[in-house]
This record gives C-alpha cells, structure tokens and sequence, in this order.
C-alpha cells in the first residue's frame, strides 16, 4: 500500500500521463490506463462519460493535430489534483487551463472539471500567468 505521500506523487503524475495521452492523440489509450469504473464531465463542451471523452479528444486530434501542451504545475490533495497547464494551437493562438480530477480509491481518475482562458495578447498588468 503507498503512503499518502507516494499517493498524491502518484496520482500527479497519472493525471499528467491521461491529459498528454489523450491531449497529444490517443485518448482510447489514456482512458484504458488511467480512468476507473465510471468518469463523470463537468466540461459542457464534453458528453459525460467514457466514450464522450474520447470521442472529443479524437475530434480534437484530427482537426488540431499539431497542437501542444505543457504542465506548469500539479497540485495534489486528498483524492484530487490539479493541473495548470498552458497550451498552444495552431495559427498561435495560447490559452491557460485548470483541471481538476477525482481519483477513486484504486488510483483512477472517475472525475474531471475544468476551466480554460485564451491568453490575451494585451494585460493590465506585467504578469504572466503562470
């Protein structure tokens, strides 16, 4: 049995290796590795659901292949994390996200939320944010 310690440490970085596999092409994979039982969305953009998810990465990779992320943070507490990530797209447009998800107690992932922000090329102030 890990300790809680080893637990989040893990957890971490399950929850990165799911969004870069799914995020990068291959969420089939990235849901038969890492996600549990059930994996309920919270994105309104996403059908709830195993299949809801990987149907939208697929749409994602096809119509954006070239598209990249990268892991800023990853914050682990209890039974969730949280990924700050920043992710660039084709014709150069860069947006931030917060995920968040759930793990189960066998280490998967059952739940995700989310919030993304295009960078904006103007700031009130001179900080990044990251």
């Amino acid at each position: 049995m890990l300790s809680t310690t080893n637990r989040l440490e893990t957890n971490k970085q399950n929850a990165i290796a799911f969004y870069r596999t799914a995020y990068l092409g291959e969420p089939a994979k990235a849901v038969a590795q890492y996600v549990g039982a059930e994996y309920i969305q919270h994105n309104p953009a996403v059908r709830d659901g195993k299949q809801g998810f990987i149907n939208y990465f697929e749409e994602m990779q096809r119509d954006y292949p070239n598209k990249q992320i990268a892991f800023v943070r990853a914050i682990a507490e209890g039974d969730l994390v949280a990924l700050h990530t920043h992710q660039t797209w084709p014709g150069g447009d860069e947006y931030v996200t917060m995920d968040f998800f759930r793990f189960d107690e066998n280490g998967k992932i059952v739940e995700h939320w989310d919030s993304i922000q295009q960078i904006p090329n103007k700031s009130a102030n001179d900080n990044t944010m990251y």
